[in-house]
């Protein structure tokens, strides 16, 4: 996608569904929705907030309400920011307007490192998605801690590994399954289904038009889906919350 980070999120407009196609990447723990910093073999438990707790200077907390902006697309990109409590949504503005979620990012996620790579600007937005805290640590006082600590370093990396491989499956998630098994997937992966760590069926409901910029379609088609899942006994849904079954992976299978 080509966008302009001079333009702030104003409008949502929705995309086409791609192609279907008979088969999508298997569910595995690489392709975890928000990947987490997590410890390599051997090694203790690691907590990247312990460890943040120890920067004396660079870093800011600070709380956020409901679709409170963090950053904007286009401002100065000059920190890193890692969640310590709640949830953020990326999303990027193309130059005529269209508005797509890059991704929702849970606890113990960090987000804006594009910074350490030289990036000047911010190539998205990132807003709460729920009552979060969120650590500021300046791009100054990330880089003498990567330096200074090679394990966090090292998870670090990982980390970003790993969010790459699942931004991949993403991409070729959109690119060759309907829209149906798109919002079935990403269901399933916001319940931490095929992943290491625990299943965690009762997610917090997002709204319709998020999954809908998500999984690149409309909001009827989300909704239509939905209440299909739901007759089939696939999740149960009230005002708050989702829960989502281990049978939903049935229509991601399905040939």
């Amino acid at each position: 996608m080509v966008t302009n980070p001079s333009v702030a999120p104003k409008r949502r407009s929705k995309t086409r569904d791609g192609p279907s196609a008979s088969s999508l990447p298997a569910l595995s723990p690489e392709l975890e929705f928000g990947p987490a910093l997590a410890p390599a073999e051997g090694a203790g438990t690691f907590n990247p907030h312990h460890l943040l707790t120890k920067l004396s200077a660079g870093k800011t907390s600070q709380a956020y309400q409901t679709d409170e902006f963090i950053f904007s697309q286009g401002d100065e990109a000059d920190s890193v920011y890692y969640i310590q409590r709640g949830k953020v949504k990326l999303t990027v503005v193309s130059k005529n307007g269209k508005e797509a979620v890059v991704a929702i990012l849970p606890e113990a996620s960090f987000f804006g490192e594009g910074s350490l790579a030289g990036q000047l600007i911010r190539m998205s937005t990132a807003s709460a998605l729920e009552q979060s805290t969120i650590v500021r640590i300046e791009k100054r006082a990330m880089i003498a801690l990567l330096h200074k600590e090679p394990e966090f370093a090292e998870r670090f990396l990982a980390y970003l590994l790993s969010r790459n491989v699942c931004m991949e499956a993403d991409l070729v998630d959109h690119l060759f399954n309907s829209s149906e098994k798109r919002l079935a997937r990403l269901l399933l992966l916001m319940a931490n289904f095929g992943q290491e760590s625990r299943p965690i069926p009762l997610i917090a409901k997002v709204s319709q038009e998020t999954l809908a910029e998500m999984i690149g379609t409309t909001r009827s088609r989300v909704s239509f889906f939905m209440n299909r899942f739901r007759e089939l006994g696939f999740i149960e849904y009230d005002g708050s919350s989702v829960h989502v079954h281990s049978s939903l992976v049935s229509v991601v299978l399905h040939d």
